[in-house]
This record gives C-alpha cells, sequence and structure tokens, in this order.
C-alpha cells in the first residue's frame, strides 16, 4: 500500500482515480479509460515534479526520512561486490547502527562504512534507528585505518540523525569516540568519498563523513542538529522544527552554495524512495566520478586537500 507525506496530497487524489479507473479496465476493453488513465498519469508525474522542483526545508526533512527510502543495506546490494562485514571495535562490543567491510566497487576493493537505519520494526531495533554507540565510531575508525593499511578507498554513506544520546554511550565515551573517528578520517592516506544519503545528523554524520568529497542526494539534509532538536534548544519548543529547518540552511542546495558538499546527486522524481534502484544506481556513478577525480593524488596531496578543504569552510559566505 502506497504511503503519501502530507504535501503530496494532489498526487494522492490523482492516484485513487487512477486505481479506480485501472479496477474498471481489468474488468473490460474500454479506449475511452484508457484514454484517462494515460492523461491521468501524465498528470501525476507533472504534479509530482512540480512538488518536489519547490520542496521547502522541512518538507525536504520529511522526504530524507520516509519510509521505503534506500538504507546502507540497500546500497550495497546494488553496487558493492563480494561484500564481507567486519564487526567490532575490539575493545567493547559490536554496534549494529554503523555497517562496515570490504568489497568490490566496479572491480575496485574498497573500504564501504555506513550507517544502517532498518526497514521494520525488529531491524530498526537492532540497528538502533542508525544512532550509533561509542563502540560504532570506534569499529568506523577501525576500518579506517585498515583500509589505509593496504591502500584502499574508503566509502561513506550517511544517514542517521545523530549519535545515540544515552548515558551508556556518555559513560563510554561518545564525545571521545567521535573525535577519534573524525581525526583517522581526516588523516587518511587514501582517497575516502562521503555521500548522505538520507538524513546527515550532528557529530554522528560527521564522524564518517570528513572526507576528500562529500556528496548529498538531492532530497537529504546535512545539520547540525535535527530541526526538533534545534527548535527545543532555541526556542524551549520542538513543534517549531518547521522554523528551525528553514533558518538552518540544511538542504543540498544551501549546502553546495557554502561550500559544505561538493556536489547534488539526483535523485529519481519524486524522491529516492519511489525508486530505490535508480537512486542507488546514481549514487554508483557519483561515487566512481569522485574517486577517479582522486585516483592520481599522493597521500600528502590527499590529506592537504581534505584539510584546506575543511579549513575553508565558513570563511567566505
Amino acid at each position: 500500500m502506497r504511503t503519501y507525506l502530507s504535501f503530496e496530497t494532489p498526487v494522492a487524489d490523482i492516484d485513487a482515480r487512477l486505481d479506480e479507473l485501472r479496477a474498471l479496465t481489468a474488468k473490460g476493453d474500454s479506449p475511452a479509460i484508457d484514454e484517462e488513465i494515460a492523461r491521468l498519469e501524465a498528470k501525476a508525474t507533472k504534479t509530482l515534479a512540480e512538488l518536489y522542483a519547490a520542496l521547502t526545508p522541512w518538507q525536504k526533512t520529511q522526504v530524507a526520512r520516509v519510509q521505503g527510502r534506500p538504507h546502507f543495506n540497500d546500497y550495497v546490494k546494488g553496487l558493492i561486490d563480494d561484500f564481507t562485514p567486519l564487526a567490532g571495535d575490539r575493545k567493547f562490543a559490536e554496534d549494529a547502527a554503523i555497517v562496515g567491510g570490504l568489497g568490490r566497487f566496479r572491480g575496485q576493493p574498497i573500504c564501504l562504512i555506513g550507517h544502517e537505519k532498518g526497514d521494520d520494526t525488529a531491524s530498526r531495533l537492532k540497528h538502533n534507528f542508525g544512532m550509533a554507540r561509542p563502540e560504532g565510531y570506534r569499529k568506523a575508525a577501525r576500518l579506517m585505518e585498515l583500509a589505509d593499511r593496504f591502500d584502499l578507498p574508503v566509502v561513506s554513506l550517511v544517514d542517521t540523525a545523530g549519535a545515540w544520546p544515552g548515558v551508556d554511550a556518555e559513560e563510554r565515551g561518545q564525545a571521545e569516540a567521535i573525535a577519534r573517528a573524525t581525526d583517522v578520517s581526516l588523516s587518511l592516506g587514501t582517497p575516502n568519498v562521503a555521500v548522505v544519503v538520507g538524513e546527515g545528523g550532528s557529530g554522528g554524520a560527521l564522524a564518517i563523513a570528513a572526507c576528500n568529497k562529500v556528496l548529498m542526494l538531492e532530497h537529504a539534509i546535512y545539520t547540525v542538529a535535527s530541526p526538533e532538536a534545534a527548535a527545543s534548544i532555541l526556542w524551549r519548543d520542538s513543534s517549531r522544527a518547521q522554523d528551525a529547518a528553514t533558518s538552518m540552511k540544511i538542504t543540498a542546495q544551501d549546502l553546495l552554495k557554502f561550500g559544505i558538499i561538493d556536489a547534488i546527486v539526483p535523485e529519481p522524481i519524486g524522491g529516492a524512495h519511489r525508486d530505490p534502484q535508480a537512486a542507488v544506481e546514481a549514487t554508483g556513478r557519483a561515487v566512481a566520478a569522485a574517486l577517479d577525480q582522486l585516483s592520481n593524488m599522493s597521500r600528502e596531496a590527499l590529506r592537504d586537500a581534505r584539510a584546506q578543504k575543511f579549513l575553508a569552510m565558513g570563511r567566505k559566505l
């Protein structure tokens, strides 16, 4: 059963009419009904394209979180051959919110790391909704160091509302673990590329996104805090999340203009959740292009370019 976001009511109405007409055609051929179906299908596509061409930041936030959007496992299935997951931080435990391992991307061995939110209740609980504890970031740092040792490019897929804020995470050094992973990411002598495929929230995202190239899907968001958290901090009222989203400049289009990201990956009409395979393929092409740009750089050049990229942020607005 299809679900629609609150701003998609015009498309939902057209689709409901289409379902009625298709049910009629199933009972017998009718050229007049077939013509009406074709007209309504074109109208639905046009309406959807117009809606998604003018999304507000809050609407993009809804799209970035919507059910059906491809997650880490979908990208692995669509882009990576011979993927071998590697578990554990070798210090405390395994954290399923961050998944990582080795595989082949278009024939090239790489290290792939990313957040996994899960697709149903059981998997969401298993992966803690993509919110990692310290051992998740220590695992990510371990895998990045392993990739550096064997001269493998690192690709990060970012999709988290933020790091897990629980007492247990703080007791085990959440801030230190995030800082450590960020430091390792910045100091790699191999190319690294991050793609914000859904939500990129706070240090939980930055820990694996301090990369030579940072890409974002067209309707993803990347922010220092979720709109709800920012509204709670600024106005003591989380219901003002829409105002916070508008003020914080969290969309791919704004962040490209400010130099925070390097490129935008186009999504299918109506968002990645309407055609996950097309979104995965577009992401694969963008990652391949980014790795190709970095392939001839020396280890020192990669580190210097990465450092300059992040040092330049905020200098010119």
